[in-house]
């Protein structure tokens, strides 16, 4: 007689297992505690096999009825059901296991692996520190939309706009990772490129008048804090690189007899090397500053360790201190002091300035052109600029 639901339940453990049949294969493992569980028999090419459902009430009757007939049509058709069920399995577990913090993880290790630059790392780092804080534990094929989205619109309650938007973009690097790797299918970040306050990013503070460059030259002349710090500054106004790649740079970049130094890619927000030339006052600076730090790897190492170097808030806070505010200069700055100033000279090429300031041409025939091409009017522009701020300092 066909199974039944108040049979079932009627059923009492013995001493040992015993089996109560339904039909077609299926049939109740009564187990000595009282556990009842659904398996069914089916056989394929030549073997029998035997495949579990589950246990009583929390699979019913009615579906283990069903799983049953599932199982058997797989058969008529030399599916091993048992082998469906184990793929299943495997392939919840592999959604389980891929949570979006796991995945990031080894995004952040591939990046790392590529040579990015400390800084690129340590932000990245930061961002997927948040998104893991509210979904870092779920499965990345799992997460919508709309769960990043509730993330994203609370930094942005905040009003922490660029904040939220280059969560955003990080949290899409780690989809498009997963993507290419097979972990997920889809970006659920590309349709929030416009859910997002659009925030006007504020230019950093520069100054582009003559007359009052040519204080803050002398004011830098006069600087009575570190004699590094004053070093740097001055550079910074004369090379026009970024803080960053100044803070960071080392010794050995520097070929003194060649007059250039090379800033590998692995410092540089390109990923590209960027070759500088070193005009007359830049080489009496570092000449004065071998002899303060040159015992080391490290241009402006910190006070606290010889094996870092002095931290972004040191340059600006030596500004500060002269008595600029952020409103009206920053390390930055410099380069967009020496952009405007050489742009208005008229004496050089855009091509030229642009490569001096690092600036990548995407397309790669011009960038391969424009590397080469401007050299010589880049060595004569750095003499220029060197000497025009020697003219602004001494203007009063």
């Amino acid at each position: 007689m066909p199974l039944t639901d108040l049979k079932i339940k009627n059923l009492k453990p013995k001493d040992k297992p015993y089996k109560v049949s339904d039909f077609d294969g299926l049939y109740v493992l009564v187990n000595p505690n009282g556990s009842r569980l659904w398996r069914v028999k089916y056989r394929l090419h030549g073997k029998e096999g035997l495949l579990s459902f589950g246990a009583y009430p929390a699979i019913s009757l009615m579906q283990a009825r069903q799983l049953r007939d599932e199982a058997r049509a797989q058969v008529a058709v030399e599916i091993d059901p048992s082998e469906v069920k184990r793929e299943k399995a495997a392939l919840i577990k592999q959604k389980h296991a891929n949570t979006f913090e796991s995945v990031a993880e080894n995004y952040l290790n591939k990046i790392t692996i590529e040579g990015r630059a400390e800084a690129t790392l340590k932000k990245v780092a930061s961002f997927l520190a948040m998104a893991n804080a509210d979904f870092g534990q779920k499965p990345i094929t799992e997460l919508s939309a709309a769960t990043i989205l509730k993330t994203l619109k609370n930094v942005e309650a905040k009003g922490h706009y660029e904040t939220a938007k280059r969560l955003r973009s990080t949290v899409g690097a780690v989809f498009r990772y997963a993507i290419a790797n097979g972990l997920a299918d889809n970006d659920p970040t590309y349709p929030l490129r416009d859910a997002l306050i659009r925030h006007k990013v504020k230019s950093r503070a520069a100054i582009t008048d003559k007359i009052k460059l040519g204080g803050l030259l002398r004011a830098i002349d006069g600087y009575e804090g570190q004699v590094t710090t004053r070093i740097g500054l001055e550079l910074l106004a004369i090379l026009a690189t970024r803080p960053g790649e100044m803070r960071g740079a080392e010794w050995a970049e520097f070929d003194f007899d060649a007059n250039i130094w090379t800033i590998p890619a692995a410092r540089m927000k390109m990923r590209m090397p960027h070759t500088v030339p070193l005009p007359k006052r830049a080489l009496e600076l570092l000449a004065e500053l071998k002899n303060l730090t040159g015992w080391g790897v490290l241009l402006f190492p910190s006070l606290r360790s010889s094996k870092r170097p002095i931290s972004e808030n040191t340059l600006n806070s030596a500004l500060r201190r002269m008595g600029y505010t952020g409103e009206e200069m920053t390390s930055h700055g410099f380069r967009a002091t020496f952009s405007t100033l050489a742009n208005e000279s008229g004496l050089w090429h855009p091509d030229a300035i642009e490569r001096a300031l690092a600036h990548v041409e995407r397309n790669e025939v011009r960038r391969a052109y424009a590397r080469g091409a401007h050299w010589d009017e880049r060595v004569r522009m750095a003499d220029w600029w060197a000497a025009e701020l020697d003219c602004f300092k001494k203007a009063i």
